[in-house]
């Protein structure tokens, strides 16, 4: 038995390392759509409810300004020089409205600004009459300028726009946040109603594949009617295949046992009375073959869920390369880091090594020598331990490659000395799988075939 390096890993991924699709789980896209909704609703309130208000607030505004402009004319028509003065002094320091002289000169802009402003100009000058100006700037300064005229001399009044605008306190800030809050709180609990049943249904539904019906059962008395009729086909369901696989192991166990008797009396009656030593070997040989079937169906129909531990990957290869050591048409190479720990069975793990390397010395052997050369890797990665047995055989045609891990299925077209039950790799993938394991076959580039198995670190 050599302990030369073996041809390293493929430098291309093999397909147990592909990366997944990134997918965004049923929660969060209905939190994120159910959450887009509510904010499209409280935006498209706010707007309605700024639309209705507009008009009321602008027509309220343009009559306290007008009613501030009559009362100026009234107060600068009637009063002395002194007391025009002391009103406009008045006016700029308690109400911050100034009054000033306008000058032919003075050159303005419109007060149309935004749609709130040119309702307010519209309502003023239909209010003080057409010879009214409503400017934003005058000679370069903002500000709500009026313009009007008493007794043939004109002015200028000017005020603070600002206090004339929609609300823009802090309270339209604080309640639209609170509204966010509530609608995504309120998102989150829909969401998590909706995607509960659903989740307990993909873990049963998980549970049931793995083989654990007991695990799997579902809540017959939830208050919504459509998951509870969910829940109860599902129960009916998981019962009835669990009667099923229990009917198929009793069947198959009593196989076995009705079976097992005839076999061992044929080969003791073949022993004891088949003269020819060549006749004898070949039927006992025949015998044994049937037993080792009786025993592929048995691994193959095994429900019970495996024992996992961490175990040393090396010992169990050493302890799996027993059955082939003495082969001479068979030559296997070993590179594996030293104390490579997996979660896994360790007789599971030992037999479906034992079962890749049986099927490499049947099927892998090289047309050149005669001889099946096997290599056994294996590299860490990040939380798995990537394990792969190659042979140097001819490999399989690529259309039935995925087709190799069917039960009873045997690549006959470039494997041609097939014999047995056509279950070892069947066996081999369903029981990596029940480790939490993954299992795939691939043609090498270089030749043969190699099989892929992906274990969690232990």
């Amino acid at each position: 038995m050599q302990t030369s390096r073996p041809t390293p890993l493929e430098s291309a991924p093999a397909p147990l390392e592909a990366r997944p699709r990134r997918r965004i789980n049923l929660f969060w896209r209905t939190f994120f759509f159910l959450a887009l909704l509510l904010f499209g609703s409280i935006i498209a309130w706010l707007q309605t409810f700024r639309t209705l208000e507009t008009e009321p607030r602008a027509i309220q505004s343009a009559q306290q300004l007008a009613t501030l402009v009559n009362t100026a004319r009234v107060a600068l028509r009637y009063a002395d020089p002194i007391g025009r003065d002391m009103l406009i002094k008045a006016l700029a320091e308690e109400e911050h409205v100034r009054i000033m002289t306008r000058d032919p000169k003075d050159a303005f802009e419109p007060y149309v600004s935004d749609e709130f402003g040119e309702r307010i100009a519209n309502e003023l000058t239909r209010r003080l009459g057409a010879g009214t100006v409503v400017a934003g700037a005058v000679n370069h300064k903002e500000g709500l300028w009026i313009g009007f005229s008493i007794n043939g001399a004109s002015y200028w009044l000017l005020t603070d726009p600002s206090q004339l605008g929609p609300s823009r306190t802090s309270t339209w800030a604080i309640w639209l946040v609170t509204a966010a809050a509530l609608s995504l709180a309120g998102a989150a609990v829909i969401a998590r109603l909706i995607n509960q049943p659903l989740k307990q249904l993909s873990f049963a539904a998980s549970r049931m594949r793995d083989g654990d019906f007991d695990a799997s059962r579902l809540d017959e008395q939830v208050a919504t009617s459509e998951v509870r009729e969910v829940n109860i086909g599902f129960n009916r369901m998981a019962a009835q295949l669990s009667k099923i696989e229990q009917d198929r192991v009793v069947m198959l166990a009593g196989i076995s046992h009705d079976l097992r008797t005839p076999l061992a009396r044929l080969r003791l009656e073949t022993e004891m009375s088949v003269a020819d030593p060549d006749a004898r070997q070949h039927m006992v040989a025949d015998i044994a073959q049937l037993d080792a079937i009786i025993d592929k169906f048995l691994d193959y129909a095994r429900p019970e869920p495996a024992h996992l531990e961490p175990i040393v990957l090396n010992d169990v290869i050493a302890q799996s390369m027993y059955a082939v050591a003495d082969y001479p048409d068979m030559d296997v190479t070993v590179s594996i880091p030293d104390n490579t720990k997996v979660l896994a069975d360790r007789v599971d793990l030992s037999r479906v090594i034992a079962n890749l390397l049986e099927n490499s010395r049947r099927y892998g052997k090289s047309s050149d020598t005669g001889t099946a050369q096997v290599d056994i890797s294996a590299r860490v990665s990040d939380a798995w331990v990537l394990l792969k047995i190659r042979d140097h055989g001819n490999g399989v045609a690529t259309e039935v490659l995925s087709r190799l891990t069917n039960p009873f299925f045997r690549g006959d077209v470039a494997r041609t000395e097939a014999t047995g039950a056509g279950l070892g790799l069947a066996i081999a993938e369903k029981t990596v799988l029940r480790m939490g394991g993954l299992f795939s076959l691939s043609n090498t580039g270089s030749g043969g075939l190699a099989a892929h198995i992906k274990l969690r670190r232990g």
